[in-house]
């Protein structure tokens, strides 16, 4: 029901002042036409009136004196009255049917207001709306009888109106300028226009409590239906998200407790449960669409029914619990799947024996109680008495023999001597360990370390106890790597690591180290050689020798090896063999490593001038000083001697057998040998590697 809107200013009624002119013209006029007397004074100036419309004749008109005219005549005197009265009669009249008139325009006008007032109060009794669809649809149809009511009020309520408008129109009034004062002196005229005054300000009462009741009707309708609608949406997404979470409750039911499933199953329930969270997880978005809902409503100040209110509770919980249990139950296998999965470290427990036991740290790095003596320590009980035993290799006067020697031991505990170079790089490959910056975390070490030995047994065709060489390899590689036990290495480390101490060529090691620096083109530049010449130099580092090979500082190797670049600022992997090849001081160590390997199995078929040992075992040292004179690794290693051999004079290092071209090439060099002084020895002094000039620089480390 559209409100009614009144043509121009609704009931605003022109202020017409020449009126009361017009008016008293007219009846001064007529008097005139009437009375010759009157005529005579007329010409006079004009006695004052009361704003009534009537002149107020002056005394002298009755007593006689009208000027030049004379004494007025009794006839004439009656005739002047009768139409005095006639005039007075017809004002009457006139102010009676005004009157009568605005009066029956006061009363209905009065009642509209009085209804229209009622309505409203009515109106505003509707709300709040109850949150029940029930409800709210009894609510819309009481509504809609209360429009229908209203709308057949309209016409008669618009016919008060215009007929208001119409009157005020006729009967136009002056807007007062100054509140007066009621007084019983009220001249028709006032009366008059009080009185259209009174008419408008009821018809302008009338007319804004009728449009804002429409309006407020037409709100009402739409915040009913717009509230119905939420409702009822609500409603259905509560009975959908209901039947929703009873089945996922029932398949929460049919879960096996944990302890109950096979170890080789839990990837499988792991993989099923996270399925069961995608299934299901669009839940989510329709709890928080019935919860924003219910908020709408409460902005509207419509708050849900209890029932409703307790339905929207109880999913609120159902689904919380829900994500509660998922969440702890696939945390549960997660755990189980660490601790006792294949990739877990559960059966790395075998690796100790009583009164040990392998416990982990929250960053997953295993350390190692002793229940007997009530102690914990990060290193596994086999390494740390593989640590004892290199104690006795400390007699070894050269460093690079030391080193070489002791990590030969680390590498046959550690079984890598058995792994090649190329089964090492499958498990890299395998783990996606390309990317050299990668950082590993324990776990991540663990699994390579298993399916290397896994894999070491398939190709050998040995039996080795792999739990315990995981263990004791993790072990080793986390003191060279990540001594703080922070739990995490880089691929770069890990990879270096097993490089050094597999039982490969060391040029084919090189190589390989070579190109995990190296960028596309086969080049590497400073930086970058420096990163690969840190990570390998941590190897004697963690056995104490690294100040025997220049210390921690790489950067005088760096710039040893750019000599060969010819100025460039890469090198080639052909420049940087060359230059390992001859031995830097910073890598000897692995290059006497290989030589150790070798020795192992050699045998000579001579006698140690010293010690009497024959055959030979390992290492074999001719004197190129004198003839006949050959020592074994022991004596030469330890510095023994006998008297007339000394060790700072020209030794050949053999670690294979002999050949005649060897033996004559040597005694060619010891014949002359025999003819230069000690002079010339001193001068000259033999070594085994290419020193590298050291600067104080600091330790150059990338991290």
């Amino acid at each position: 029901m559209q409100p009614m809107v009144m043509q121009g200013c609704p009931y605003t009624l022109p202020r017409c002042h020449e009126w009361r002119a017009a008016d008293l013209f007219h009846h001064s006029s007529s008097l005139r036409s009437t009375c010759p007397q009157v005529r005579a004074a007329a010409a006079t100036p004009a006695p004052p009136h009361d704003g009534a419309g009537v002149p107020c004749l002056s005394p002298k008109l009755f007593n006689g004196s009208l000027g030049a005219a004379g004494p007025l005549e009794p006839s004439a005197m009656n005739l002047c009255w009768n139409e005095i009265k006639k005039k007075s009669h017809n004002l009457r009249a006139r102010l009676e049917a005004f009157s009568d008139h605005s009066g029956k325009l006061q009363l209905p006008l009065q009642e509209i207001i009085d209804w229209l007032s009622q309505k409203d109060e009515e109106l505003s009794a509707q709300l709040p709306l109850q949150g029940d669809v029930v409800l709210v649809q009894q609510e819309k149809e009481t509504h809609a009888a209360f429009m229908e009511d209203v709308k057949s009020r309209g016409p008669y309520i618009y016919s008060v109106l215009e007929s208001a408008q119409a009157f005020l129109s006729q009967h136009p009034f002056e807007e007062l300028e100054e509140p007066r004062s009621d007084s019983k002196d009220t001249s028709p005229r006032q009366r008059i226009q009080n009185l259209s005054r009174f008419v408008w300000k009821q018809a302008t009462v009338a007319s804004e409590l009728w449009e804002k009741l429409t309006a407020r009707c037409v709100d009402q309708h739409r915040h009913i239906e717009r509230t119905l609608e939420q409702l009822l949406e609500i409603q259905g997404a509560m009975e959908e998200l209901s039947t929703t979470l009873t089945q996922a409750e029932g398949v929460r039911a049919t879960w096996e407790p944990i302890g109950d499933l096979f170890i080789d199953s839990l990837p499988e329930h792991i993989q099923a449960l996270k399925l069961f969270k995608e299934e299901f997880s669009p839940m989510k978005d329709g709890v928080k669409l019935v919860n924003d809902l219910a908020h709408q409503l409460a902005i509207s100040d419509v708050h849900l029914s209890m029932e409703n209110s307790r339905a929207l509770e109880q999913i609120n919980i159902r689904w919380k619990q829900l994500q509660v249990s998922v969440g702890e139950r696939l945390k549960q296998l997660q755990d189980a799947h660490r601790d006792f999965g294949p990739g877990s470290q559960h059966f790395l427990s075998s690796s100790v024996q009583v009164p040990w036991e392998r416990a982990i740290s929250p960053n997953k790095v295993p350390y190692y109680i002793n229940h007997q003596a009530q102690t914990t320590c990060w290193d596994h009980p086999k390494m740390t008495e593989l640590y004892q035993t290199l104690a006795d290799l400390n007699n070894i006067k050269f460093s690079a023999y030391r080193t070489a020697m002791k990590l030969r031991r680390v590498q046959k505990a550690l079984r890598l001597d058995l792994v090649t170079l190329t089964t090492a790089l499958e498990i890299f490959n395998e783990h996606d360990l390309q990317a050299s910056e990668h950082v590993m975390d324990v776990v991540e070490v663990i699994h390579c370390l298993t399916a290397l030995y896994e894999r070491l047994e398939e190709e050998r065709g040995i039996l080795v106890n792999v739990p315990l060489c995981v263990d004791m390899s993790l072990n080793w590689l986390l003191n060279v790597f990540d001594s703080g036990r922070s739990g995490k290495m880089r691929a770069l480390s890990f990879k270096t690591g097993i490089a050094c101490l597999c039982g490969t060529e060391v040029k084919e090691k090189l190589q390989y180290l070579f190109s995990q620096v190296a960028n596309s083109g086969s080049q590497c530049d400073q930086r970058h050689l420096g990163v690969l010449l840190h990570e390998a130099i941590q190897v004697p580092r963690q056995l104490g020798e690294v100040a025997a090979f220049g210390g921690s500082n790489v950067e005088p190797s760096v710039r040893s090896c750019f000599r060969f670049s010819t100025g460039k600022p890469v090198i080639e992997a052909s420049q940087f063999l060359e230059w390992v090849n001859l031995e830097p001081q910073s890598m000897v160590w692995l290059a006497v490593l290989h030589r150790v390997t070798i020795a192992e199995q050699v045998k000579h078929q001579t006698k140690c001038s010293i010690c009497r040992q024959c055959p030979i075992k390992g290492f074999r040292y001719r004197s190129l000083k004198q003839f006949n004179v050959d020592i074994c690794q022991t004596c030469f290693l330890t510095g023994r001697a006998s008297k007339g051999n000394k060790l700072h004079y020209p030794i050949m290092e053999y670690y294979t057998p002999t050949t005649s071209s060897e033996n004559m090439r040597d005694f060619a060099t010891t014949l002359k040998n025999k003819f230069r002084s000690k002079h010339y020895f001193s001068k000259h002094p033999q070594r085994g590697y290419l020193p590298v000039q050291s600067v104080l620089e600091a330790d150059y480390s990338e991290t």
